[in-house]
């Protein structure tokens, strides 16, 4: 494979596909701007999609469509081989509706909310398309580009769930890349998996005073997050946990009769994952009896509700695999030192079923991801090095037909 790389960057057609991302390189920036402008909060991605869509079919991509989830879909047809690559990279970000994505350009630098996360992938994914075209690249496999939903928070990854469980190409997909985040060296080749739970307690409530002995579902929401401070994880494989989000009660001078926390367990190993699970769940039990031994019930007793609302698969991505083999072959050719990693991407989810994934930067620099203050530098030398990287780590993959 490393062989077949170097080829392919030795090709006169791979040097008219750099030739044409250079000279389109601002409306590579044209386009980050443009889509970044578009909104696309958590669960409310259709009008980016819309727009993502128009530009799928201008670019001539076959069997354009928004599939069932809200994916926009486009193929390009190489020699067929009943396999597809996959290229994706996600339409949403983690900003709420009303965020102001209003982009400043200072110099090389843009600055918005999303601008990186992963509106610069977007518009990678286009440039791809066209220099491929300019170059009259043929694949050996087909090439499905996808701008996927629900990769950020609460999304819990639906978009490429749905496209690996429900999609037409399901069955015939071989390799999957995300273009996600910025700086190349790092390749994604382990997916942190991860649980996401809101636990409810409920009880009886009363006054603070008058009622006072009364069980207490703050109480048993306290006894939970003390057990979880106890809670001993290994370094390797790495995994953590976090209470994160917590809320309830109606006044100071009431006992509250629903409380709740939002609880993110993570790992890069199933097996510790679902020890860590147990472990939860043991807990919610233990501070549900505890607190119930404690108090007055003779208004009720207190009562827990468990409901995960989030579900990222782990998994892995074996080193000697094809698409790991190729982006070690491409990145060096253009100044990148790769290095594998683990990360929580749109590729846990085919990692977890056994395809062969990995995630890329798209290239360039950048910072404060997930903030308002987030930032990309598109000085054209290393944004196009990057670009040619990624394309080159494709056609490594997907395999590109030679004259």
């Amino acid at each position: 494979m490393t062989q077949d790389v170097a080829r392919i960057i030795a090709s006169d057609r791979f040097k008219r596909a750099q030739e044409d991302l250079a000279q389109g390189h601002e409306r590579f920036v044209d386009e980050i701007i443009e889509l970044t402008e578009i909104p696309a909060p958590p669960f409310k991605e259709e009008v980016r999609a819309a727009a993502y869509e128009a530009k799928f079919r201008a670019l001539g991509l076959q069997e354009v469509e928004l599939d069932g989830i809200g994916n926009v879909l486009g193929l390009r047809r190489g020699r067929g081989n009943g396999q597809v690559v996959v290229v994706a990279a996600h339409l949403d970000t983690v900003f709420p509706e009303g965020t102001d994505v209003t982009v400043r350009r200072e110099g090389t630098k843009l600055f918005a909310p999303g601008v990186g996360d992963d509106t610069r992938g977007l518009a990678a994914l286009l440039a791809f398309i066209r220099a491929l075209g300019a170059a009259g690249i043929e694949t050996e496999q087909d090439l499905l580009f996808v701008g996927d939903v629900g990769e950020e928070g609460k999304g819990d990854l639906r978009g490429i769930r749905h496209l690996f469980e429900e999609g037409r190409y399901r069955e015939k997909i071989a390799g999957f890349f995300t273009i996600d985040g910025l700086e190349l060296g790092e390749i994604t080749t382990g997916a942190v998996g991860s649980l996401r739970y809101r636990v409810t307690f409920r009880g009886p409530g009363g006054h603070s005073l008058n009622a006072f002995g009364t069980v207490n579902p703050a109480y048993a929401l306290g006894s939970l997050m003390a057990g979880m401070a106890r809670i001993e994880v290994p370094k390797a494989p790495r995994t953590t946990f976090c209470a994160s989000v917590m809320g309830g009660g109606s006044s100071i001078n009431a006992i509250p009769e629903e409380v709740w926390l939002e609880i993110d367990l993570r790992s890069v190993d199933a097996g510790e994952l679902a020890k860590l699970d147990a472990t939860l769940l043991a807990l919610v039990d233990e501070a549900v009896t505890a607190e119930n031994a404690r108090g007055d019930t003779s208004h009720g007793a207190i009562r827990a509700e468990i409901t995960r609302i989030g579900n990222r698969p782990a998994g892995q991505t074996a080193q000697d695999s094809a698409i790991v083999r190729a982006a070690f072959a491409a990145l060096p050719a253009f100044g990148f030192t790769p290095t594998t990693g683990d990360s929580s991407t749109d590729a846990n989810i085919p990692m977890s079923l056994g395809v062969p994934a990995i995630c890329l930067g798209s290239g360039g620099t950048g910072g404060r991801a997930h903030t308002l203050e987030e930032w990309i530098d598109v000085a054209p030398e290393l944004s196009l090095r990057g670009l040619c990287a990624g394309l080159a780590a494709i056609l490594g993959t997907a395999g590109m037909v030679e004259d």
